[in-house]
């Protein structure tokens, strides 16, 4: 009967430290750019969320003033970064999104109020409302004569 025995081979046959730490320094690099670009997406998906729910809230105050025969408005606070349709409670935006509002005058109720009023007839005092978050920008446009609202986004 014979007995093999297997000899190792002279040198290392492992990593040393410094190659493990490198490669983990290179993966913690990766993996931060990663997060950061996601922290990006998801803000981007949050304004964009934001948007298409001021959009719903000024369908539904439009819907509400058709319904009830009776004029309705929407208010938006640009301070507080909220806005309200009537007979709900006050939404606040997500961390991070801005937003201006360019109305009538005469739907200005301070000095960072404002509204945009609804009519029985499904008119509108129009204007549109802007978010704004990181490099993107989130147009709600509301026309006068219909009061139709529509979401239109562009790049800053």
């Amino acid at each position: 009967m014979k007995l093999l025995i297997k000899q190792r081979p002279s040198g290392n046959r492992g990593f040393t430290l410094v190659e493990v730490m490198v490669v983990m320094v290179i993966i913690a690099l990766v993996m931060g750019m990663v997060a950061t670009s996601m922290s990006r997406s998801i803000s981007g998906a949050e304004a964009r969320a934001a948007a298409r729910k001021v959009v719903a809230s000024l369908r539904y105050t439009r819907a509400r003033a058709v319904l009830d025969k009776s004029e309705r408005v929407f208010l938006v606070n640009t301070e507080e970064r909220s806005y309200q349709a009537p007979g709900r409670k006050q939404v606040q935006l997500p961390e991070g999104v801005d937003v201006t509002v360019t109305t009538a005058r005469s739907e200005i109720t301070a000095e960072d109020v404002a509204g945009i009023r609804f009519f029985p007839d499904g008119g509108s005092t129009g204007g549109h409302i802007e978010l704004f978050v990181n490099e993107r920008e989130y147009r709600i446009n509301v026309a006068w004569l219909t009061g139709e609202s529509s979401l239109e986004r562009s790049e800053g």
